[in-house]
């Protein structure tokens, strides 16, 4: 990552240690006499923003003391050596809104304050800001508009591109990471959005989430086809996880996606391909009458929760000779998605719950969609790359969710290490 003059910026920076309670008395004197000048606690003119003022004037004197060797008006600067040479004023944009600033010089012009950086112009947190504003679907009018009302800040839409499309190097080595070896199970699907590359057009983004053998939900990467894909794509995209260090996958669980069941087979010749239940079930109500949906969700169940395939098969024929003749596209539809239906029956119930849909990668989508809903579509590829990626970055910043997806998935974890022996490990 860089900073805005492009330098790389350091992976440790010093931490600045601030008192863990702040004075109640000294914060009431100060929120008295602003009130008694009239001035506003926060927007542009108000008593955080001159606090941010003084804070970052007292820092960048600091730096020149050191820089100089001597603090102002000491006796060594007038030895003819290097010294200060007056102010320049500058208008940084901050959290609390602009603030202007007057950053020391000095007169061999030897002076690189890190406080506030030459040509600096916002500090790091409204960077965030904006990048946080954007992950959460607003557009770069969006984002102008609520830092204009809220914090009085007048941000260019090219300067707010300019500030997310920093993530896009970022974004290449993340789809370039190296991966674990072998993951249990790993979930596939896709969301659709609208890219207009001459004329705009519904394009698939596929998403792939791999569960760790710690537990771990990791997403693998993204990538937009054209909605035609066939064996010869998935291959490619399977190739390039195997690639990237995963050698071995117990299961996939992905939803009529064709030609990923070869790629599968050739990729990871043991892996299990298995259709998500969920999935199968939801196409079979959506080709039912709302009328009949709780009966037929009644006769459905003991097809999905058979103790095997053999069982299975003879509950499907029961449901068929109930609901075959209203609706003769649900039997076709169960007889093609056989195959894939069938293997989540051969195993234990810890592990039939977490194959039985693709709930984790849906959850995801959810949150594409609030994110790209506002756009309604996307310039290029890498625009809508560059929104869902911002979006993954800024999933589950606290890590609470995957703690609780890990503590559940320990049973699981079991059945799997007996199931697939000797491949987890």
């Amino acid at each position: 990552m860089t900073d805005d003059n492009g330098a790389v910026a350091s992976k440790k920076k010093p931490e600045l240690r601030l008192p863990s309670q702040v004075d109640p008395a000294i914060a009431e004197q100060l929120v008295e006499q602003a009130r008694a000048d009239g001035v506003d606690l926060v927007g542009p003119g108000g008593l955080l923003g001159d606090l941010t003022k003084q804070i970052l004037e007292t820092g960048l004197e600091v730096e020149m003391d050191e820089h100089l060797g001597y603090e102002k008006h000491a006796a060594e600067g007038r030895d003819g050596g290097n010294s200060r040479n007056g102010a320049r004023s500058k208008t940084v944009i901050t959290e609390v809104g602009p603030v202007e600033i007057d950053t020391p010089r000095d007169r061999d012009g030897t002076f690189d304050p890190k406080t506030v950086k030459k040509r600096q112009r916002r500090l790091h947190g409204v960077d965030s800001m904006v990048i946080s504003l954007t992950a959460k679907g607003l557009t770069t009018g969006e984002v102008q508009a609520h830092l204009a009302e809220v914090y009085g800040t007048d941000v260019s839409r090219e300067t707010i591109s300019k500030i997310t499309d920093r993530v896009l190097e970022e974004l290449a080595d993340w789809l370039n990471r190296p991966l674990d070896r072998v993951y249990p199970v790993i979930f596939i699907d896709a969301i659709v959005v609208k890219i207009r590359d001459g004329q705009v057009a519904n394009r698939p983004v596929y998403a792939a989430i791999g569960v760790t053998v710690d537990g771990k939900r990791d997403i693998l990467g993204l990538w937009v086809g054209t909605g035609g894909e066939g064996a010869k794509y998935w291959l490619q995209v399977l190739t390039e996880i195997k690639n990237r260090g995963t050698d071995d996958v117990c299961m996939v669980v992905c939803d009529g996606l064709k030609g990923l069941p070869e790629a599968i087979e050739t990729t990871w010749p043991l892996a299990i391909t298995q259709t998500c239940v969920l999935h199968l079930i939801r196409n079979t109500f959506r080709l039912a009458s709302r009328r009949d949906w709780d009966a037929m969700a009644k006769d459905l169940r003991p097809v999905y929760t058979a103790i095997n395939e053999a069982d299975a098969k003879e509950r499907l024929v029961e449901f068929h000779a109930i609901w075959g003749e209203a609706y003769p596209a649900i039997k076709s539809l169960w007889e093609n998605a056989w195959t894939e239906f069938v293997p989540f029956l051969d195993y234990s119930p810890e592990i039939r719950r977490v194959i039985c849909s693709t709930n984790a990668i849906e959850s995801l989508h959810a949150r594409f969609r609030r994110a790209t809903r506002a756009r309604g579509h996307f310039p290029n590829e890498q625009a809508a790359m560059k929104c869902l990626y911002l979006v993954v970055r800024s999933l589950d910043p606290t890590g609470s969710g995957q703690e609780r997806w890990m503590n559940r998935w320990k049973p699981a974890l079991n059945a799997f290490a007996i199931t697939f022996e000797g491949r987890l490990f």
